[in-house]
């Protein structure tokens, strides 16, 4: 295989889903769901995302269970444009599972157990070759993986001179440190984790705060609003007008789109229709992975749009 230009660090989940009428209250039971389940995790999910956009492979660094859903994880992965030597499987450790609830407007409401995702360490990062890294542009990675795991990816990949972005989800508070966030390029929450990170509402307000710790650029992730660019100078950007299904994966299908065009040199605005457009293509399909779209969709959206 060619070297890799984006490198992806993170966790791989499988999806047990149940799409009903509502998401259940606490204490109650909805019935009429239809149950179906489906490859997932943050990481997997951003790096299939990138894998399907980009024109070579995509490095993936994981880890998973030694067990039914963790083997069925590394053969789904076989079969998409990734690198995947570097993915550990973990003996003694289940592998990472989420329950996810999808109701009739797509929104939806997760619970993870996170498994072989949790050990994960520094060390495994340590023990990447050079030439992986030399031979890289963009490393993105996200935050259902070990922070001090995270931390030390971001040090190689800023070490080595390569883009990062970090996607704050789930929102830690502890990552919104001057020490992380100068290791961080593109930093891209939505509304709800920047709020979380930062204590402010104001979407720009809250992108400000997190520039003023030491992150190079801000894009706010907006749903159907599409994203606010928080950097030199400030720019929204648009979505697709489209009828959402599942919203599950759209974050990770931004974010896997958005490291394949910085990695093919696109400005930050440029890329961030191309992760727009990707986005809006996830929501109208079910399931995290299987929802991802491939470049040639992409790049259809985008024509539709005018861009």
């Amino acid at each position: 295989m060619p070297p890799s230009a984006i490198i992806v660090l993170g966790s791989v989940n499988t999806d047990l889903v149940i799409r009903s009428p509502r998401i259940p209250a606490p204490g109650e039971t909805v019935l009429g769901g239809e149950y179906f389940q489906a490859p997932g995790g943050k990481g997997a999910n951003q790096a299939v995302a990138a894998a399907r956009a980009a024109r070579d492979p995509v490095t993936f660094i994981a880890a998973v269970g030694d067990d039914e859903f963790g083997r069925a994880a590394l053969n789904n992965f076989s079969h998409e444009n990734l690198v995947s030597q570097y993915i550990t499987t973990v003996p003694h450790q289940p592998s990472g599972v989420a329950l996810i609830f999808v109701d009739e407007q797509g929104e939806n409401a997760i619970s993870v157990a996170s498994g072989a995702n949790l050990h994960l360490t520094p060390q495994h990062v340590d023990a990447l070759p050079e030439n992986l890294f030399a031979a890289a542009g963009v490393f993105l990675c996200c935050l259902e993986s070990p922070i001090e795991t995270v931390v030390r990816g971001l040090q190689r990949a800023r070490a080595a001179g390569l883009i990062t972005i970090l996607n704050p989800a789930p929102a830690l508070p502890e990552i919104a440190t001057p020490e992380i966030l100068a290791l961080v390029d593109v930093l891209t929450p939505n509304a709800g984790e920047a709020a979380l990170l930062t204590g402010r509402d104001g979407v720009e307000e809250a992108a400000q705060q997190l520039r003023d710790l030491g992150c190079g650029c801000v894009i706010t992730t907006l749903g159907p609003d599409g994203c606010q660019i928080t950097g030199e100078t400030n720019v929204r950007i648009p979505s697709r007008k489209v009828t959402a299904v599942d919203t599950t994966a759209a974050g990770d299908a931004f974010n896997g789109a958005l490291a394949v065009a910085v990695s093919e040199g696109l400005a930050l605005e440029q890329a961030a229709h191309w992760a727009t457009a990707a986005a809006a293509i996830a929501v109208t399909r079910s399931g995290a992975q299987p929802s991802l779209a491939n470049r040639d969709e992409i790049e259809t959206a985008l024509s539709k749009m005018g861009e």
